[in-house]
């Protein structure tokens, strides 16, 4: 990423942008209670853009069918827990993840890679949304990121277009669906292999990419998990947004001794793709911190403290047990839901109060979404071994 250029070019940049980052079922429950907050306060009826990622994506496409006319300008949504909460609350209680991969094992899908992720995103078509890309709003703009694994860069899916400046970009026709999208984007490896697009050449034009084989590579094109690029979905906004807000559900590095020689290739690139978004992350903070770019960031592995607020998880719990939820997209227990819901909240509290109080348009109290989840120990009672995947999941 580039040093953000000032003056002239800092003027032009316009409107509000939300990123929702990658870390499956538990980054998107940590959104779910950082949009609540951003709703009481009035600034989610200010967002023009929301980015999003893998988990991200998946609160983002239910956010795109449950609100479909977007609030007025401080306005707020009535009904905010019976509409969005409780609903995306009974979608993640269910096991989404080992259906798909399951069905991928059959012998007779064997030579069909894209068993799996079509799957999911039938899965996803039929519980989550079942709008079409064309049917997303105007305002705000949905971005949904996934990783084009033949140019090596993001692509995007949006209401009018698809693609990235390399392969170029084409317009959605009727049967794109948002489910899709968010499928693409939280297409996660080794679980998922990559969504084959099944594009012909001529569908994506004006693309900077000039290899002499580029229509065989658009031909044979199929996208991963959009975290493998940029796990923020910082991408599609950082150059234009006049204000960046970032939450931020992705795993932090897990420090563990050497593995072994088969493990230590994997090793290799977790230790990789955690300095890609280490990087990301500091350039971020930093731009923030020094006023280059006006925003607030919270992460999942941080605790209010650190934003100067009294109300919150300690950081002890934090680190230990809340921000080593797995990131996957099995069932989650009630007790896993609702402090992830409780601690996205007041983390989007406290970064908004210290970093952009200006944007808030309701002045409304602190009311966290599950007063009975905040007493530390029945927290790391409930939450011990919610770390731990299993092959068939948590039914």
């Amino acid at each position: 990423m580039e040093e953000l250029d000032s003056g002239e070019s800092r003027r032009q940049r316009q409107g509000v942008a939300l990123c929702l980052s990658g870390g499956g079922f538990r980054a998107a429950l940590f959104h779910l209670g950082a949009l609540r907050r951003l709703h009481e306060l009035g600034i989610l009826s200010q967002v023009d853009t929301v980015s999003s990622v893998s988990g991200g994506s998946i609160v983002a496409a239910h956010l795109a069918d449950r609100i479909p006319t977007w609030p007025e300008l401080g306005d707020t949504v009535a009904q905010w827990d019976e509409a969005v909460a409780a609903p995306f609350r009974s979608f993640v209680r269910r096991n989404h993840r080992t259906g798909p991969v399951l069905r991928r094992l059959l012998p007779s899908n064997w030579r069909r890679p894209g068993t799996a992720i079509e799957a999911l995103a039938a899965t996803f078509q039929h519980q989550l949304t079942s709008l079409k890309l064309s049917e997303l709003p105007e305002r705000p703009r949905f971005v949904f990121s996934a990783t084009d694994m033949a140019f090596g860069t993001y692509w995007i899916f949006e209401r009018d277009r698809f693609g990235n400046f390399l392969a170029g970009y084409g317009t959605p026709t009727p049967e794109w669906s948002v489910a899709g999208a968010a499928a693409a984007s939280s297409c996660f490896p080794p679980v998922f292999d990559p969504m084959p697009l099944h594009l012909e050449p001529l569908q994506l034009r004006s693309g900077a990419a000039r290899q002499p084989n580029r229509d065989e590579l658009v031909s044979r094109l199929c996208l991963t998990d959009g975290g493998v690029y940029d796990n923020l979905g910082l991408e599609p906004v950082w150059k234009t947004a006049k204000i960046v807000l970032v939450s931020d559900g992705g795993a932090p590095f897990g420090f563990r001794s050497d593995p072994g020689a088969i493990r230590r290739v994997f090793r290799y690139t977790s230790i990789i793709g955690n300095q890609a978004v280490a990087i990301r992350k500091r350039w971020l903070i930093s731009s923030l911190v020094t006023s280059r770019l006006e925003g607030a960031y919270w992460g999942i592995g941080s605790a209010t403290e650190r934003h100067g607020a009294s109300v919150g998880y300690p950081s002890d719990l934090v680190t230990v047990v809340i921000a080593k939820v797995r990131t996957d997209l099995d069932a989650f227990s009630r007790a896993e839901i609702r402090v992830l819901e409780n601690h996205g909240y007041l983390m989007a509290e406290a970064a908004i109060q210290r970093r952009i109080p200006h944007l808030i348009r309701v002045h409304s109290p602190l009311a966290v979404p599950h007063p009975d989840w905040m007493d530390g120990e029945r927290v790391r009672n409930a939450l011990g071994g919610s770390d731990a995947r299993t092959f068939l999941g948590r039914w």
